[in-house]
């Protein structure tokens, strides 16, 4: 086992499966903080992009930058323009929010549609005994029906 050296995945070669289907959309990448959450999406068969594994999150106080994660690698890929989204997909912790705002800054101007995925109340969950941060986040992630 060895990592990707596209996406920084597990894989079996130099290339993972995934970046070696000709069956994924080109245009979508998933950006993953490690190969456990590319591993947890792929089980829901709701996702047929590309995949970028951070190998972590930005975090000063454990001496993790920008150099330390594949920052550099993800916005090279970007800037090959087949990439039309970039999907953040990372847990909601002030770490996570601190490596999206760098993503968000650094690719600023390219034209690229940076979305995240949506927070809030977890199906089969009780309001009351969520936090007031869910509540909060869940009230403005809400869609119109």
């Amino acid at each position: 086992v060895q990592t990707c050296h596209t996406c920084f995945n597990l894989a079996e070669s130099s290339t993972c499966a995934v970046c070696q289907s000709e069956m994924r959309d080109r245009s979508l990448i998933c950006v993953v903080e490690d190969a456990l959450d590319v591993e947890a999406i792929e089980k829901t068969n709701a996702f047929s992009g590309l995949y970028h594994v951070l190998g972590g999150v930005l975090s000063p106080v454990e001496g993790i930058g920008p150099e330390q994660l594949t920052l550099e690698q993800l916005f090279n890929r970007v800037k090959q323009k087949e990439v039309q989204e970039l999907i953040i997909a990372l847990d909601h912790k002030m770490e996570s929010d601190a490596t999206t705002r760098h993503i968000m800054q650094k690719l600023e101007g390219s034209g690229l549609t940076i979305s995240r995925l949506a927070r809030g109340l977890p199906t089969g969950g009780d309001i009351e005994f969520a936090d007031a941060l869910t509540i909060s986040a869940s009230l403005e992630g809400r869609r119109k029906l």
